[in-house]
């Protein structure tokens, strides 16, 4: 396989899987901002999927019922988006701990005061 300059040996034409982790690990250890904007907006899409069951369809899709898929799909969106960031600034440098944590606890304030006062 064929690396970019500054990876692998000088000419020999092999690569280690060192090289090859290092090399994607450079490529997605600064992607935290695209993440969380992407947690934020699948939040986001999983508020308006159970809206529609709060105001167009209460009849088929009760209150309590939207409430409960709303909390538990947040606590697998986030913690699928604490995995992906995690996982990516693996072996590397970068800390992301704060923006984690602003996300996450953004998120479950805002699903609580969903839970609350939406739909009843």
């Amino acid at each position: 396989m064929t690396l970019p300059k500054g990876f692998g040996s000088g000419g020999g034409g092999g690569s280690s899987s060192a090289d090859v982790e290092r090399m994607i690990g450079k490529r997605v250890e600064n992607m935290t901002g695209m993440i969380t904007a992407s947690y934020l907006a699948a939040w986001a899409a999983t508020f308006g999927g159970t809206a529609a069951g709060y105001f167009y369809y209460p009849w088929a899709y009760p209150t309590n019922s939207g409430h409960f898929a709303f909390i538990i799909l947040t606590i697998i969106e986030a913690i699928g988006y604490i995995f992906c960031v995690k996982v990516m600034q693996e072996g590397s440098n970068k800390n992301s701990n704060g923006v984690v944590a602003a996300a996450v606890g953004g998120t479950a304030i805002g699903t609580v005061l969903i839970s609350m006062f939406v739909g009843f």
